[in-house]
């Protein structure tokens, strides 16, 4: 009997050494395995932040470039590493940001709208009376350089995916750079858009050039954009389209008012230009001008002069049935 005991006893223990065994070698299998680290290309002002793995991606390219390009000691590599963050901190300090090595949509816009060392943008010989225009059109893939109405240059482009679409609207020129390298190629002409950051620049994947590939950026084959950057100025009109609109036939309407930004505002000015109420630009901005439109078609149309867009003014515009 007290054998059968101790044999059961011996049994168990090595049965439960068995399992805790297993359980470790588990654990460490667990413990081996790679982490994949975090891509992001997006560029709607995504926050950068140092971690372990170290976030990839363009976003932590740009980022690096425009750092370089402002004079800081930093090589991109597309990799959010210590020393970035400690790059990022000493950025922050000097344009009075709190010091924390995160790049947030602060970050982003001191970043992107701050003046580099040395002048990078090239200058051209045309007289400032020459109305220049560029014409992308997202349906066609096409970027259309105009001179004064007249067609200079023509140029296949690629656009957003579905999922990271290229804004419609009219769009400035406000900062000009040379060689990022990586996904954003020789050069680099960057869009006034108030929810991201856009631009039209060259590329390391010719083979996209054509197709709906970007998140949402114009790619262009660098030859091609190495021959449109000198052609034009910071300040130049970018009017981004689709089908030659600026508006899809399938909107859903969205209450908006003063302070609002986005693309469904840009839907708005666009439509509000149609109807022969001029002001500035679509630029997805619902600002004074804005309001002052809507109110004045309010009146016109018999409604409650709000300056808010709500169903019964989206539909009197024609936007929707």
């Amino acid at each position: 009997m007290l054998r059968k005991v101790m044999t059961g006893l011996i049994l168990g223990l090595f049965l439960f050494n068995g399992t805790i065994m297993a359980a470790e070698d588990k654990k460490t299998v667990q413990e081996q395995k790679p982490v994949t680290p975090l891509q992001i290309d997006r560029t709607d002002y995504p926050n950068l932040y140092p971690c372990d793995p170290c976030i990839e991606g363009e976003a932590v390219w740009m980022v690096q470039a425009r750092l370089k390009e402002l004079g800081y000691d930093i090589e991109p590599n597309g990799v959010y590493s210590q020393s970035t963050s400690k790059i990022v901190k000493l950025f922050q300090t000097a344009h009075g940001l709190k010091d924390n090595g995160i790049v947030t949509q602060l970050v982003w816009e001191a970043l992107m709208n701050g003046e580099a060392n040395e002048p990078c943008i090239a200058e051209n010989n045309k007289s400032k009376s020459d109305r220049l225009l560029i014409e992308i059109d997202v349906s066609k893939r096409r970027l259309v350089l105009y001179q004064n109405d007249l067609v200079v240059k023509e140029y296949p482009v690629a656009v957003g995916k579905s999922s990271t679409p290229t804004p419609l609207g009219e769009w400035k020129i406000v900062q000009k750079s040379l060689n990022w390298g990586n996904g954003f190629g020789t050069r680099w002409m960057g869009l006034n858009v108030p929810w991201g950051i856009f631009g039209i620049h060259g590329t390391n994947k010719p083979g996209s050039i054509g197709t709906f590939a970007s998140h949402g950026c114009i790619r262009m084959l660098n030859s091609h954009v190495e021959d449109l950057y000198p052609r034009v100025n910071e300040g130049t009109t970018v009017r981004i389209v689709e089908n030659g609109k600026m508006f899809p036939e399938n909107l859903k309407p969205v209450t908006l008012k003063k302070k609002a930004s986005g693309q469904r505002v840009v839907y708005v000015q666009s439509r509000l230009k149609e109807l022969g109420l001029v002001f500035d630009r679509a630029d997805g901005r619902f600002g004074n001008m804005t309001e002052l439109a809507v109110k004045y078609y309010q009146i016109w149309h018999e409604l409650e002069p709000t300056g808010v867009m709500d169903e019964a003014t989206y539909r009197a515009m024609g936007m929707i049935k």
